[in-house]
C-alpha cells in the first residue's frame, strides 16, 4: 500500500533550504511508493497544531529553487528527552491518521535531535514510519558530513561583501579599522570565508578571528597596531562567537545575552564593543558592520554548487526513506577538491546530533589571527557559480510564497 511522505523545515534558514525542500518534494512525487507529499507549516510544532499543506496544490514549485527563507516556515521545539511525554503518543497518531509513511526534516543540529528522538520512539513502539534527516546551516557545523547545503552560498555572500567593504574602507589616505561580524556560536567557518575575499597582492582582510581559539583583547590591540604598520584601511573579520580563555563571549563584556528555546545564547554585539574599544585604546577612525541575517537569506549570491547539492541532498533523503531507512542522515562525502567530487552518504543521525564540527586548529594560523590555504582549498569548490533569478514586474527577484 502507498504511504504519504511529509516534510518540514527547522532552526535559521539557508539561501538554499527551500532547494533541498524542492529535491524532496519532487522525488517524492516521482517514487512509486509514495501517493501524496505533504509539508509542516513551522515545523514538528506548527504539526502538533494541525498546519501542514499538500504540495499537490501548489504551483510553481521550481521557484523553490532560488526562493531564500523557509517556504514551510520554521520553528525551535525541542522534543523532551523522556519518550513517555505524551507529546509522543499524539505526534505518531497524527501521522497514523495522515497515513505516513515517509518523514524528512531539513535542518541543522537542533533538528537532527528530533529525528533522533522520533525514529528511536518509532522503534519502541514498532512504528514502521521512516525518519530521515536532510542537513543545512550556514554555520557547517554538522559532524559526519564535509560541508553542509547552506554554508556555500553563506561563505560566497560573506567572501563578496567583505570585499566590497575592503574597496570602500580604502577610499581616504587616512588610518582606520573596519570590523566586520560574522555568524558562528562556536565553530567559526563562516567567518574564515572572509579570507575567500582577499585579491591577489593584498591581504585584507588582515586579521580574522574565529571562536575556536581564546580571544585575548591585549593581543587583539597588539595585531592590530602591528597590521596597521601595513596597511593604513584595515579590515577585520570576526565571529560573534569569539570567547575569552575562561569561556567567556566578548559580547558579554558589555551585557548578558539572551538564550533561545534550546538554551544557546543569543549572540550580537562583539564588533560594535570591539569597535569601542580600538577607538578609546589607540584612537583612530573605526567602524563595525554586522553582516546579520544577510548571511542566510541572500539569494542574489547563492552559490550555484551550493544549490545543486542542496536539492541532491533532498532527493537522497528521500530515496533512502524509501528504500527503508530510518534514523539516519543525508551526507556529502568529498571525493577530490581538484577536480571536485562528492557524493551522497547516510550517516547515523544518533551520533550527529548534539556535537558541533569546528575548524581544524591547524587551519589556524598568525596567533589565531588568520587561516591557512588549507581552507581556501575547501571552501572555493563550494561557492562557484552564479544564480539568474527570475524577475517581477518591478524588476526584482521573483520569489515563491506560500
Amino acid at each position: 500500500m502507498k504511504k504519504n511522505l511529509i516534510v518540514g523545515q527547522s532552526g535559521g534558514p539557508t539561501a538554499v533550504i527551500n532547494c533541498s525542500l524542492y529535491g524532496v518534494v519532487s522525488e517524492g512525487e516521482r517514487q512509486e511508493n509514495v501517493d501524496k507529499v505533504y509539508g509542516m507549516v513551522n515545523g514538528i510544532e506548527g504539526f502538533l497544531k494541525g498546519n501542514y499543506l499538500d504540495f499537490a496544490a501548489m504551483d510553481s514549485k521550481e521557484k523553490l529553487l532560488y526562493t531564500p527563507g523557509a517556504f514551510l516556515g520554521s520553528c525551535r521545539y525541542k522534543l523532551p528527552e523522556d519518550f513517555a511525554d505524551p507529546v509522543y503518543p499524539e505526534i505518531f497518531k497524527k501521522l497514523e491518521e495522515m497515513n505516513i509513511g515517509y518523514f524528512c526534516y531539513i535542518g541543522g543540529n537542533d533538528s537532527m535531535d528530533t529525528v533522533s528522538k522520533l525514529s528511536r520512539y518509532a522503534s519502541s513502539v514498532k512504528s514502521d514510519i521512516r525518519f530521515i534527516g536532510v542537513p543545512k546551516t550556514v554555520d557547517n557545523d554538522l559532524v559526519m558530513t564535509d560541508h553542509t547545503p547552506g554554508f556555500g552560498s553563506a561563505a560566497r555572500y560573506v567572501a563578496q561583501t567583505v570585499r566590497e567593504i575592503t574597496r570602500d574602507a580604502s577610499v581616504y589616505d587616512k588610518e582606520a579599522v573596519t570590523i566586520v561580524e560574522i555568524m558562528g556560536r562556536h565553530a567559526g567557518w563562516l567567518t574564515a570565508a572572509g579570507m575567500l575575499a582577499r585579491q591577489q597582492g593584498d591581504r585584507n582582510p588582515y586579521l580574522i578571528y574565529l571562536p575556536e581559539v581564546a580571544f585575548d583583547v591585549e593581543r587583539f590591540i597588539r595585531q592590530i597596531q602591528e597590521a596597521m604598520k601595513e596597511c593604513k584601511a584595515l579590515v577585520v573579520c570576526v565571529s560573534e562567537g569569539i570567547r575569552d580563555q575562561d569561556g567567556t563571549f566578548i559580547c558579554e563584556y558589555d551585557s548578558e545575552a539572551a538564550v533561545d528555546n534550546f538554551g544557546h545564547k543569543m549572540l550580537t554585539g562583539c564588533g560594535k564593543y570591539l569597535e569601542r574599544l580600538v577607538q578609546n585604546r589607540l584612537g583612530v577612525k573605526v567602524r563595525s558592520v554586522e553582516l546579520n541575517v544577510s548571511q542566510r537569506c541572500s539569494a542574489a549570491l547563492m552559490s550555484k554548487a551550493d544549490q545543486k547539492e542542496a536539492v541532491e541532498a533532498g532527493m537522497f533523503g528521500v530515496k533512502a526513506a524509501v528504500s527503508g531507512e530510518t534514523g539516519k542522515m543525508a551526507a556529502f562525502s568529498r571525493k577530490g577538491s581538484a577536480p571536485y567530487e562528492m557524493e551522497c552518504t547516510l550517516q547515523d543521525v544518533n551520533l550527529i546530533c548534539n556535537q558541533e564540527k569546528t575548524v581544524p586548529k591547524e587551519w589556524i594560523i598568525r596567533d589565531g589571527s588568520d587561516v591557512s590555504q588549507d581552507f581556501m582549498e575547501y571552501a572555493l569548490p563550494l561557492i562557484q557559480g552564479r544564480i539568474d533569478l527570475p524577475e517581477d514586474e518591478f524588476g526584482l527577484a521573483d520569489f515563491v510564497r506560500r
